[in-house]
């Protein structure tokens, strides 16, 4: 069992920057960041590799939110840049505890999730 737990949600003016934290309770490989908008399905936003080398990221976050890892901390971070109203969500951190060839953005492919933090941004 993998505990992950997230944090830095909260509430930010259009145009600012938040930077969210996952630390997973054990050792995971591909570990990723998912949304769900106000009615709406949860989304990919990003994920990256184990390695830190393989990255993938939802068009409509290109450019302004970045994944990256602290393997020594077991921690994986979303930095959201140039945030605007439609990035208002609650934002879900999963991993995958085994290898995988790639980076997947679809939910299947993750075996834990954490429980979600809540970014509103306001305009």
């Amino acid at each position: 069992q993998v505990q992950l737990v997230e944090s830095g949600g909260g509430l930010v003016q259009a145009g600012g920057s938040l930077r969210l934290s996952c630390a997973a309770s054990g050792r995971t490989f591909t570990m990723g960041w998912f949304r769900q908008r106000p009615g709406k399905e949860r989304e990919f936003v990003a994920a990256g590799s184990a390695s830190g080398y393989n990255t993938a990221y939802a068009d409509s976050v290109k450019g302004r939110f970045t994944i990256s890892r602290d393997n020594a901390k077991n921690t994986v971070y979303l930095q959201m840049n140039s945030l605007r109203s439609e990035d208002t969500a609650i934002y879900y951190c999963a991993a995958r505890t085994a290898p995988a060839l790639g980076v997947s953005n679809s939910p299947n492919a993750y075996d834990y999730w954490g429980r979600g933090t809540q970014v509103t941004v306001s305009s």
